[in-house]
C-alpha cells in the first residue's frame, strides 16, 4: 500500500494503525478486504430502508453496516452509525433519517478513497 492510498484511507476517516493490528499487519489482506467493502449492500438498504418508511429495515441495515465499519476499522462511519442506531433503538426515526447526509458525505469519501 503507498503512503499516497494510506493517507486518502486516513483522511477518510480509517484508523490505519487499529486496521492493521485486526489484520495482523498484513497490508494485502487489508486492501482485499476493503476491495470487498466497495461491494456491501448495507448501505444500499439502508439508504432504500429510509425511502420506504421501513424503521425494521433501517436498524437492520444500519447495525449491520455499523458491524461491517468497525471491523474495517472506519471509525468515521462507525461512529456516525452508532448514533443512527442508538435513535433508530430510541425511537427516533426522523433524527436518524435526517443522519442519512452526513452518513452518505462519509460514506461517499470512504469508497473514494479506497477506490483511490
Amino acid at each position: 500500500m503507498t503512503a499516497e492510498k494510506k493517507k486518502k484511507l486516513e483522511e477518510a476517516g480509517i484508523d490505519l494503525g487499529e486496521a492493521l493490528n485486526r489484520f495482523m499487519g498484513n497490508e494485502n489482506l487489508l486492501e482485499r478486504f476493503l476491495g470487498k467493502f466497495l461491494q456491501d449492500e448495507n448501505f444500499k438498504k439502508l439508504t432504500e430502508a429510509f425511502e420506504n418508511g421501513d424503521k425494521e429495515a433501517a436498524l437492520a441495515a444500519s447495525h449491520t453496516l455499523k458491524g461491517v465499519c468497525g471491523n474495517l476499522s472506519m471509525t468515521a462511519l462507525f461512529d456516525l452509525l452508532t448514533e443512527q442506531v442508538k435513535k433508530l433503538r430510541e425511537d427516533d426515526y426522523n433524527g436518524a433519517k435526517e443522519m442519512m447526509k452526513d452518513i452518505t458525505e462519509h460514506y461517499d469519501r470512504t469508497l473514494d478513497a479506497i477506490k483511490g
